[in-house]
Order: C-alpha cells, then structure tokens, then sequence
C-alpha cells in the first residue's frame, strides 16, 4: 500500500492550492478527485474576481492550470472517489476508495459543499449560462438586466440586495407568504425599490435556447402558472457540506461544517480542513485558495513536529 506525507481529498480550489504548497515544500502528495478538477469553478464560465486576471478567465481553465502547477512540482492526482477516512494501523491515516486504499500521515479535506439544486428541467442544462449559485461571483454580468432569486433565508435576500448593485430589477421567489430571513435583512429588502416580491410560488421549469430567458412558475395555493422573462435566476435555498467522510472523526457545526481553528486544524490531530467545507466559509474561490494555502502550511508543521523534514529529492544530494 502506499504511502504519502499528505492526502488531499478533493480538488477544487482549496485543495489545488494546498496541493501546490505541499508539494512545493516537498512532502510527497496524493490528490482525491471524483469528478472534474477545479470543484464548482470548473462550471463557471467567466471568473472575473480572482486576482491576476483583469479580462477575466475560464473557470475549468483556471482550474486545470492549477492541477498542472501542482503537478509540475511532484503532486499526484487520482481520479478516484473517497469512500472511507480511518486511522491507520500504524499511526496517521488510511483513505480509501472504491479503486484503492494509501496511507499518509496527514489529511487535507476540501470536499467542498454542494448547493441545493431545483432540480427541474432547465437547470442543468443552462448552468453558467444564466442559472448561478453565487451572487457575487457573476452579478456583474447582468448589469441593467431583469434577475430573479430563488429563496427566502438568509443568503437568498443578502443576495438579492446584492443583486441590485446591477440588475434593473430583481424578482424573490420563495415558496411561502413569508421569509425566514433575519428581520433587519427583512427590512432592507422591503424597502429597496429595485426588489420584487413573488409569493406562494415555486418554479416549474427554467427556459432559454443558449442562455436563460425566461422561468415558468406555479402558484402553490391557486394552482396557476404563469411565465417570467428575465436574463438569469440565481438559486439559493441551501447547500449541503460534503462532510460525510468526517463524520466520527471531527467536530462540526449543526450545519455539517467542520469546525477549524485560524491555522485550519481540526478536532482530529493530522486532520485539517479548508474551503466551503470548513465552518463560516467565504465560498469564494481566492479565500478557498488562502484556506488550502494555510492549510498545508499547517500540514508542514505538523509533519515537521511529529516527523521530522522531508526527505531530500535525489537532484538535491550533493556527492
């Protein structure tokens, strides 16, 4: 079986990032990945806040040039899913998957956090183009435009208010005759003259050939639908940690986030976690980022400590 200094599971941007540092600091890294690299920025089009790139870039590009430097500096991806976190038989950790099992002495989990979907037709085809799960990621880009947002907690009317920075008009959607949004958020949102309040209705279908242009909806009490023309819908009725594997392990919050310190370090020695699944997460790309940074910094310590320094690569022994 092999073993590894560091595991990281998932490899969105929390986890490249810390894959990048790790390596660098020459530990022998191993990279998780179920799907496709760069998590949920992978699925985003046009990524116009991340530092460094004034025209904006691709978000399945930017994310694939991070695998790429991670790997130029000796980290190793599998494309395997997690199925299992346990301590090992001799001390650190054992992961396994449905294809194999590596031990290592530390573990950076960054599986990140799924955003409840609508799950009706239209949604996942027109992803990206047009349907959103985050406000401040793409808000610019409906700037005069009509916008709706799914939602009555929280970040769905934070978002919305949000929203008005750009948008001509935006339409709340929520399913009840009432939020359950903070009152103070309440209170703003009522009073901003840009926000349109749509009662008792839920979504039935989002429509659009190459973007969206229009959702049809249905009045929960009467039965009716009815068709709103707009530009794009932005959903936010909950998201969902990815924090099964951690269950038993770590502590967490009643949401299922894991409960880290300022250097990311869990209840679990040798355990951290970085990026939307850790608690009070930013869930933006560049603080995910910092998060995996931190978090294979701490890693190094870690292993410094219990371990002692890597071992010297073959080209740095002097003969």
């Amino acid at each position: 079986m092999s073993h590894f200094d560091i595991a990281i599971v998932g490899a969105g941007g929390a986890g490249l990032t810390a894959a990048i540092y790790a390596a660098r600091a020459r530990r022998s890294v191993v990279v998780f990945e179920r799907s496709v690299t760069g998590g949920q920025i992978a699925t985003t089009d046009r990524v116009e806040n991340y530092p460094g790139f004034p025209d904006g870039i691709n978000g399945f590009e930017l994310g694939d040039a991070m695998r790429r430097q991670a790997e130029d500096h000796g980290a190793e991806f599998r494309y395997e899913e997690v199925v299992s976190l346990s301590p090992g038989d001799g001390g650190g950790w054992r992961v396994e998957t449905v294809e194999s099992a590596v031990t290592a002495s530390a573990l950076i989990v960054t599986a990140g956090a799924d955003y409840n979907r609508l799950g009706v037709p239209g949604e996942k085809e027109l992803t990206g183009r047009g349907v959103s799960y985050c406000a401040t990621c793409d808000g610019a880009f409906f700037r005069g435009q009509e916008v709706a947002v799914v939602g009555g907690g929280n970040t769905a009317i934070d978002e919305a208010l949000f929203l008005t920075r750009f948008a001509s008009k935006v339409h709340v959607i929520h399913r009840r005759d009432a939020l359950r949004a903070d009152a103070i958020l309440q209170e703003r949102a009522f009073a901003e003259p840009a926000i349109d309040f749509t009662w008792d209705t839920v979504v039935e279908s989002i429509g659009g050939v190459d973007v969206v242009d229009r959702l049809t909806l249905r009045n929960t009490r009467s039965g009716e639908t009815s068709v709103m023309l707009l530009a794009g819908v932005f959903v936010f009725i909950g998201q969902t940690p990815n924090s099964h594997l951690l269950k038993g392990l770590v502590e967490m919050d009643e949401g299922g986030h894991a409960l880290v310190d300022l250097e990311m370090r869990t209840s679990a020695e040798g355990i951290f976690v970085a990026g939307d699944l850790r608690t009070r997460a930013a869930r933006q790309l560049v603080s995910a980022a910092g998060d995996g940074a931190t978090a294979a910094i701490s890693a190094e310590h870690y292993l410094a400590e219990h371990y002692g320094a890597p071992k010297p690569a073959p080209a740095d022994v002097v003969g």
